[in-house]
C-alpha cells in the first residue's frame, strides 16, 4: 500500500503540474486571440475555483471564517491581487518569461519565513537566492543599457513577492484552518476585487475565447487540487522537484506554439532561476510551497 500510494501521489503532483502548464498556456492563448481581458480571467478563475472548492470539500470548507480571520482576509486580498498580476505579465511579457521571474516567490517566501517565522536561515538557501536572484537580473536584462527592464518585468516580480507573503501566511494558517477554507479567500476576496472592474471592461466573447477561458480555469483549480492531495503521500523533495518542471514546461510550450525565445544570457538566467530554486525548495527541512500564479 505505501508503494501504491506514492505512485498515486507521483502521477497525482505530475497531473498538476501539467494542469498549470496548460492554464497558463490557453491564457497566453487568449492574448493572441484578443481576448486577453485580464480582469475576467481572474473572475473566471476564482468562481471555477469556488465551485470546485463546493464539489470536493463540501463538508470541509467553512465560509464564515472567512470575514472573521484576519489572515484569511489578508490571504485572500494579497493572493487575488497576485493572481491579476500574474495573469498580466502573462500576457503582456510571454509565458516563459513571467513564469520564471514569478517562479523566484520560493526564494522570497525563504527569506520572509525567516524573518516572520523565525525559521532558520540555511546556507543552501542563501545559495540558490544568489544563484536565482543572478539568473532574474539575466533574465530581465537587468544589467543592460539598451533594453533595460520595463514594467512588466517589475510588476512581475512585484507578484512573485505577493506569492512568498501569501505562502507564509498559508503556513501560518494551517494550524487553524482547512485547506479548503484558505484557498476559496483567494477566490472570495479576489471576486470582491476583480468583478467590478471586470464588468467595466466586459467585451462579448466568441465561442473559442469562452471555451479556451473556461478551461484554462478548470485547470488552474484541478492543478492546486491535485497538487495538495499529492502531498499528503509524497516527501517535499520529490513533490517541490516536479512542480519546478513547471516554468520549464511553460518556457517550451511558448516557444512550440507562440515562437517565444530566449537569448543565450536569458537563457542562462533562465537556467540559474531554475538551479536557485530547485535548490531552495529541496532543502532537508523544506516545508511544502503551493504555486499562487497557477
Amino acid at each position: 500500500m505505501p508503494a501504491l500510494a506514492h505512485r498515486r501521489a507521483v502521477l497525482l503532483m505530475l497531473a498538476s503540474a501539467a494542469f498549470f502548464v496548460a492554464n497558463v498556456l490557453l491564457v497566453r492563448a487568449l492574448g493572441v486571440l484578443g481576448s486577453a481581458n485580464v480582469w475576467l480571467i481572474a473572475v473566471a478563475r476564482f468562481v471555477v475555483g469556488l465551485a470546485m472548492i463546493g464539489a470536493v470539500y463540501r463538508r470541509e470548507f467553512q465560509p464564515r471564517h472567512l470575514f472573521r480571520n484576519r489572515k484569511l482576509i489578508e490571504r485572500g486580498v494579497i493572493g487575488g491581487a497576485g493572481v491579476y498580476l500574474t495573469y498580466l505579465t502573462i500576457v503582456k511579457l510571454g509565458a516563459g518569461r513571467a513564469t520564471f521571474i514569478g517562479n523566484t516567490y520560493v526564494i522570497w517566501a525563504a527569506f520572509l519565513a525567516a524573518w516572520m517565522l523565525h525559521e532558520k536561515l540555511r546556507a543552501s538557501v542563501l545559495s540558490g537566492g544568489v544563484a536565482a536572484l543572478v539568473g532574474l537580473a539575466l533574465l530581465t536584462n537587468a544589467f543592460s543599457v539598451a533594453s533595460p527592464p520595463g514594467i512588466y518585468d517589475l510588476l512581475a516580480v512585484v507578484a512573485s513577492l505577493m506569492s512568498a507573503h501569501v505562502v507564509v501566511t498559508i503556513r501560518q494558517l494551517h494550524d487553524t484552518e482547512h485547506t479548503s477554507t484558505i484557498f476559496a479567500a483567494q477566490c472570495v476576496y479576489g471576486l470582491l476585487l476583480c468583478t467590478v472592474p471586470a464588468v467595466q471592461t466586459f467585451t462579448p466573447l466568441g465561442p473559442l475565447a469562452w471555451t479556451v477561458l473556461i478551461v484554462a480555469s478548470v485547470c488552474a483549480g484541478a492543478g492546486q487540487l491535485t497538487m495538495t492531495r499529492a502531498f499528503r503521500d509524497l516527501p517535499v523533495a520529490e513533490g517541490s522537484l516536479i512542480q519546478i518542471l513547471v516554468p520549464l514546461g511553460i518556457a517550451l510550450g511558448g516557444f512550440a506554439f507562440f515562437g517565444e525565445h530566449f537569448t543565450p544570457l536569458e537563457l542562462l538566467g533562465a537556467a540559474l532561476i531554475l538551479a536557485g530554486t530547485a535548490f531552495t525548495a529541496l532543502r532537508p527541512d523544506a516545508k511544502p510551497i503551493p504555486p499562487e500564479n497557477e
